[in-house]
Formats: C-alpha cells, structure tokens, sequence
C-alpha cells in the first residue's frame, strides 16, 4: 500500500472509530495525521459521515491547508490542526471530539485536574481550557495553541476536547482518557472532590510514559 494510501486508511478508519466509540455523533469531530517525509497532512472531509466515505474521499493538504489531493473540501477545524503541527514538531496526529463528560467540563469552564494516573502519564498533567471563540477560526487556533502548551490535550470552551499525540492511536487515547477523567471528576465532586496527583508524581509519571512507554508502544528502542 502507498504510503499516503496507508495514512488515510488510518484516518478513515480513525474517524469511524470516534462515532463506534460514541466520541461524536453525526459529522461532527475530525482527525488528521501528517504524512511522513512530507509537508502534507492527511485530514477528513468536512459534512461527512464516517462510515460512508471511502479512503479516496480523504483529504491531503500542505501546510498552509491547500489541497493537494481530494474531491471534498477539508475539515473546518483545519486551522486549528495546522496550528498545532506548526507549533509542536513533536505531535503527529490530531483528534477532536465532542464526548459528553469532557463537553460538560468544557462548557462549564472548568479544567480537568490531575486526578489519575493514565491520564497524567499521556498528556502531562491538568487537561486547561481554551478560551471560546466562533469554530473553525485563527483565534480559536491561537487560542488552543496557547493553552495546550506542552500538553497533550486541551478543552476547548463550550465545545469539545483536541487529543494529540505521536501516532494516532496516540491521539485518540488522549481523547478517551480526557473523557474518563472528566466522568470520574464530575462522580468525585459529588462525594466529597477530587484529591489530586502531587506535581513530582506527575513529572515522574509523564517522564516514564514519554522516555519509555511511548516508544515501545511504538516499537522503538528503549
């Protein structure tokens, strides 16, 4: 298979797992994943549904979000996925979703603290707020760069939750951690709060998942 054609297969088939997973519903939520060796990312359609679009129906971009092969007009969150490749060398795939628990957070303008272990070991730590602004635009794009940091996932207010991470899978992880982390936070403040992870715990955590956990994951050296 192409190495583009192996790309967007795994888009494809990343944007059906977001709706099998109840991460979104309808069209809403997109991926992309940038192609090796090139300037290029690999992003899904705008409007469409998952599980009725085809490898082909894939987009492929460059870096300033023209197209380079594709019949549909790309996500409209593309500004915010080509931001964050531009900011973070490091990140290579990108996941938007809209899960109910992380929403609410989002909504309420309340972050997600470090409050669990898999959770912090990914994505470094509280899981902030993006300030609000309308979607698909630079400001939100800025706006999220802003807040992520370093990190590996960010809220974005009254709207949903971006995953990033070194491989998709990588991503889309994030994604599910941020959504169980925030179901947990929300049970917990009813029971009495969230008591959270000390910062050492954190850094030694995310430290072990970044210089050993990741790379096997990923079949490299450790």
């Amino acid at each position: 298979m192409h190495p583009i054609t192996k790309i967007k297969s795994e888009v494809l088939q990343g944007g059906q797992a977001l709706v099998d997973k109840g991460l979104v519903a309808g069209t809403w939520g997109n991926i992309s994943v940038r192609i090796p060796e090139t300037k290029w990312v690999a992003v899904t359609p705008s409007g469409k549904r998952y599980h009725e679009i085809t490898v082909d129906d894939i987009v492929v971009v460059d870096a300033v979000g023209t197209i380079v092969e594709g019949q549909f007009k790309p996500s409209s969150e593309l500004p915010l996925h080509l931001a964050i490749y531009q900011a973070r060398t490091d990140i290579q795939a990108i996941v938007h979703t809209h899960s109910v628990f992380a929403s609410a957070c989002a909504v309420a303008h309340k972050s997600i603290p470090p409050i669990i272990e898999d959770l912090v070991q990914l994505t470094g730590g509280s899981v902030d707020v993006a300030a609000y602004a309308l979607p698909g635009t630079e400001l939100l794009a800025q706006n999220i760069v802003k807040t992520l940091g370093n990190k590996n996932a960010v809220l974005m207010a009254n709207h949903g939750v971006v995953g990033c991470g070194q491989t998709l899978d990588e991503a889309m992880l994030a994604c599910e951690l941020v959504e169980k982390a925030a179901q947990i936070y929300i049970y917990a403040n009813q029971i009495g709060g969230a008591q959270l992870l000390t910062n050492g715990d954190i850094d030694v955590m995310h430290k072990f998942y970044v210089e050993y956990y990741s790379k096997r994951q990923q079949g490299r050296t450790v």
